[in-house]
């Protein structure tokens, strides 16, 4: 009855904390909509009076900070791209927006109340990148480059993506061989963003032509923003585009080819009416818009799975280090053996636990393995389980030095090794233990691989920002991805306390 009682509670629980998640949800989005905007942007000298926003580590932010500084007014908020600054601006958290042109005009005219102000901000051009020492491939990039400037190629993709007036695609004709590998961040239309679970643009176009010139197939692969400049600089990428301006501290350490396109710098602001446009659409529209149009759903679907096999691999990476780790520290505490690696393994499981596994999963990629063609999969298993392998040894320890003394010296005392001890009278009972804790390091595992983006792993949480980024709206893409995170740890929770019933049956 006890046990029924406290299942009873347990599903209640449950409840309650998705009815709290989303009502929170709708209140915020609410909340959101409900705020109005205190500062009118007329001119580019309001800005200094105004909460301005700006994508993290471009060169628009270097140039509108250094404007704002000089004028003695604070910095402009920063935002990991374009799309999440417009989200704010659409719900009153910003007066105003500082982003390229074509961006800023495919973000305009995809949101009725946005415009954009008469005066540019300033001008700056693109290139590709490449990395250091790559001579010969950055002269065939320039000529391929300036071939298709002068062949009138660009002004096609300009007629394509901008004025729409005309209809030009390339059609990759290698799909064979040695890989050309592109790094990008798709939230920059028209040079680069998802249309149809594909990243394509501008830049991508062009990618593609260079690609078939040196006779190699095109790869591309989406990432951060801010990860593009190092994975290129570390070789794990052959280039990048994604709308980059030159500058002397990135020419430090990469190449910049020879310049794809000039830009102007523009201002985005509310309209007048400063109307939101998803107040005008149905609830229907709004799921459809950003899960069924274009198959967006695909996104998540493709995400969840790449999620579950990091977290299941790394979970098992995770707890057979730990327990092998484990039995060594306690063998050390009762016999006094491996003494070496039971120091080894302190040392290991204090810089595990004292680093951010967002820091760690960056040196393994770009670091330790910053010469090395691995699968990036393979990658975020390892990261997250050496993570959590720190964790799992210290929860196992602690089961087993729980155990009674007496239960060592009767295994002992019956001529068994201290290995054997261990397999068949501590293991089994340490495990029963820590059950609960190592349930609860497998939910911690799962929520951090939402952190695979910043190697460009297209993970549930990356699908969900891809929807957002496309669509301008945070609260459906974002709730779903909750909901999905929360659907698997609760049928973790329920398998774990299932398991427990089953482990405790012989104590009755």
């Amino acid at each position: 009855m006890n046990t029924f009682n406290m299942e009873k509670w347990r599903s209640l629980l449950h409840a309650t904390g998705f009815v709290a998640l989303f009502v929170t949800s709708l209140f915020s989005l609410t909340a959101c909509n409900a705020e109005s905007n205190i500062n009118r942007v007329e001119s580019i000298e309001d800005l200094c009076h105004a909460r301005v926003g700006v994508q993290i580590g471009t060169t628009t932010e270097i140039a509108i900070n250094e404007y704002l500084t000089q004028h003695k007014c604070p910095v402009a908020e920063r935002y990991n791209n374009s799309p999440d600054a417009i989200a704010a601006l659409n719900q009153g958290k910003l007066d105003a927006v500082v982003l390229d042109e074509l961006p800023a005009r495919k973000f305009v005219s995809d949101n009725a109340n946005l415009r954009i102000l008469s005066t540019p901000f300033n001008t700056e051009s693109y290139a590709a990148i490449l990395p250091k020492g790559q001579e010969n491939l950055l002269n065939e990039f320039n000529s391929a480059i300036d071939e298709i400037v002068k062949e009138g190629i660009y002004d096609k993709l300009y007629d394509t993506y901008v004025s729409k007036t005309g209809n030009y695609h390339y059609t990759p004709k290698t799909t064979e061989g040695q890989e050309l590998i592109i790094a990008t961040s798709p939230d920059f239309p028209p040079y680069e963003f998802y249309q149809n679970n594909e990243i394509t643009g501008i830049e991508m176009e062009i990618a593609a032509i260079i690609a078939d010139r040196l006779h190699m197939k095109l790869k591309i692969e989406s990432m951060e923003f801010d990860s593009i400049i190092n994975a290129v600089s570390t070789g794990k990428v052959h280039a990048g585009f994604s709308g980059f301006s030159k500058t002397e501290e990135r020419a430090k350490v990469i190449n910049f080819t020879h310049d794809i396109c000039t830009s102007r710098i523009l201002v985005v602001i509310p309209t007048e009416e400063a109307l939101n446009s998803m107040e005008n659409q149905s609830l229907t529209n709004r799921l459809y818009n950003n899960f069924i149009k274009e198959d967006r759903w695909k996104l998540l679907v493709n995400g969840l799975c790449i999620t579950i096999v990091i977290s299941v691999f790394a979970a098992l990476l995770g707890l057979c280090g730990g327990t092998v780790m484990a039995i060594i520290r306690v063998l050390h505490a009762k016999t006094g053996r491996f003494k070496i690696l039971n120091l080894l393994i302190k040392l290991y499981v204090n810089i595990i636990r004292g680093t951010p596994v967002m820091v760690q999963l960056l040196i393994i990629y770009y670091v330790i393995f910053a010469s090395v063609d691995i699968n990036k999969i393979l990658v975020a298993i390892i990261a997250f389980g050496l993570n959590s392998m720190a964790y799992t040894t210290e929860i196992i320890r602690s089961g087993m030095l729980a155990i009674p003394a007496g239960q060592f010296e009767a295994g002992y005392s019956l001529g068994l090794r201290p290995f054997t001890v261990m397999k068949h009278i501590i293991i089994p009972q340490a495990f029963k233990n820590v059950l609960p804790a190592l349930a609860n390091e497998g939910i911690s595992l799962i929520k951090e691989t939402s952190i695979c983006g910043y190697i460009g792993l297209m993970d549930l949480t990356r699908g969900g920002v891809i929807i957002r980024n496309t669509t301008f709206e945070a609260f459906l893409p974002l709730l779903a991805v909750a909901l999905i995170y929360l659907l698997i740890i609760g049928t973790l929770s329920a398998g774990v306390a299932h398991l427990e019933r089953r482990m405790k049956k012989n104590e009755r």
